[in-house]
């Protein structure tokens, strides 16, 4: 645990009790200082009290009185599309609001630092997609290599229940916009961008606003170096933005589509090939086609930006491949769980939005598509481009129907469940096909998240292959 400075003996308001919000009172307590909780849940509220916590309605008046501070949980918004209401009055109280994220910035570093031969440092990966696997895959390198690492945030443990890092330790943190746009300290070593799709839209009121949330990981603390993904314009102006010209080292460019050049660092794949170039000359290269873990273009934009941070690290080019080709890759990302009579099984249900979708499509060929869901704003036009290599859709979600008419150009069953579009795809798929399941929505229509949406493909596969 990371016990929390600087609120000794102050009262500190938690609102949202779950993973993060029970982490962030226990810290607090651990830190002296005397977390006040609220949850709309009453067994989330029980369930602290059990921990002995002090509960307390924040939507009363004076709820505020004497407190120093509100930390709100990730998943509650805080300005659009409207404020919570707790939040509203904690704005009114001159309450100052943040988050886990924030209190772990400010508590990490402890005088015991002083006696290590190196600092700790922090690595924070966030952008729209990859960025699970681009965290998960850092921390097995570093792991692979002999460097002491830990796993947190939006992945892995709560950030402030992670074990205090040791001498020259590493901690990898993955970061939603959920996690950035609050958070009042932000001061990794290293901050990686991968990419920017349209995603949480309403909770950031639009593109911008979403883009903003991102930014602020590179805007607010200033890391001592960033690696950016540069196949969007978003990226390339935060690259610009934080370099003092084109042979400035402190941003490392990173591409899965295209070739760069020029006296900076820069890491890219083309035709499965990964390249370091530095100071106009290339120092590191690896192939990357026959690692089963990575496949497709947007994996290979992860090995890139992991490539980037652990060289950043001082990782030797040689360990960062070893660790490539032990990486087993996350479940419910371009996971394969089943091969049979020449058919391969792939559960990416973390696709839930049609950019990461398009990419799963464009990792395969003569895929049978499992699709559908709770579809998102901007429609399906963007998957295009991967249409062709889809042999047939099969959809699911309660509104099948209406998200098969927007495939144009491929043949759509509308299944409606999981049970079904499994079936149906098994019994039509021939030797080298692909059943994958890119659902381009979420999930809450059917499953309370992804991965149970994920779990319940992989069973149905496993239970119809036995």
């Amino acid at each position: 645990m990371i016990p929390v400075q600087g609120y000794e003996g102050h009262q500190v308001a938690v609102l949202g009790l779950g993973r993060s919000g029970l982490s962030a009172a226990r810290a607090l307590r651990a830190g002296a200082a005397v977390p006040i909780c609220w949850d709309d849940n009453p067994k989330a509220c029980a369930a602290a009290e059990a921990e002995g916590f002090e509960i307390r309605d924040l939507s009363r008046e004076g709820a505020f009185d004497a407190v120093a501070s509100l930390i709100v949980s990730p998943g509650i918004p805080h300005l659009y599309p409207a404020p919570n209401p707790v939040i509203a009055k904690a704005w009114e109280a001159g309450v100052p609001v943040d988050n886990d994220i924030g209190l772990f910035f400010r508590s990490l570093a402890t005088g015991d630092w002083n006696r290590f031969g190196a600092p700790p440092k922090v690595i924070a990966v966030t952008g729209s997609n990859g960025k699970s696997t681009t965290s998960a895959l850092l921390h097995h390198i570093l792991d692979a290599a002999g460097r002491g690492s830990q796993l947190a945030g939006n992945i892995g443990r709560g950030v402030l229940d992670i074990d205090p890092p040791g001498d020259g330790d590493v901690v990898v943190l993955e970061l939603s916009s959920y996690q950035t746009d609050l958070a009042r300290a932000l001061t990794p070593d290293l901050a990686v961008f991968t990419n920017l799709s349209p995603d949480h839209l309403d909770r950031h009121a639009g593109l911008g606003g979403y883009f903003a949330a991102k930014r602020r990981l590179f805007a607010e603390g200033g890391p001592d170096r960033a690696v950016i993904g540069v196949d969007e314009d978003e990226g390339r102006y935060i690259a610009n933005q934080l370099s003092e010209g084109p042979g400035d080292d402190r941003v490392i460019r990173i591409s899965s589509g295209q070739k760069l050049s020029g006296p900076g660092w820069m890491v890219f794949v083309r035709k499965g090939f990964l390249s370091e170039w530095r100071k106009g000359r290339q120092v590191g290269s690896i192939d990357l086609r026959a690692i089963t873990g990575l496949p497709g273009a947007h994996n290979h934009q992860n090995a890139c930006a992991a490539y980037a941070a652990a060289r950043a690290l001082g990782v030797a080019p040689r360990q960062v491949e070893a660790g490539f080709k032990t990486f087993a890759g996350l479940p419910h990302r371009s996971q394969v769980i089943a091969e049979a009579g020449g058919v391969t099984f792939v559960n990416d249900s973390k696709a839930t939005n049609v950019e990461s979708a398009l990419k799963a499509l464009q990792a395969f060929d003569n895929i049978r598509w499992i699709c559908g869901g709770l579809q998102k704003d901007g429609g399906l036009d963007g998957l295009a481009a991967a249409l062709p290599n889809v042999r047939k859709a099969y959809v699911i979600g309660r509104e099948a129907e209406g998200f098969a008419l927007q495939l144009s150009g491929i043949e759509a069953e509308a299944c409606r469940t999981m049970e079904v579009a499994v079936a149906r795809a098994i019994d039509e798929a021939e030797p080298g096909d692909v059943v994958l399941l890119a659902p381009a929505a979420a999930s809450f229509d059917q499953y309370d998240n992804f991965e149970k949406r994920g779990e319940d493909f992989a069973a149905r596969v496993k239970s119809a292959l036995a």
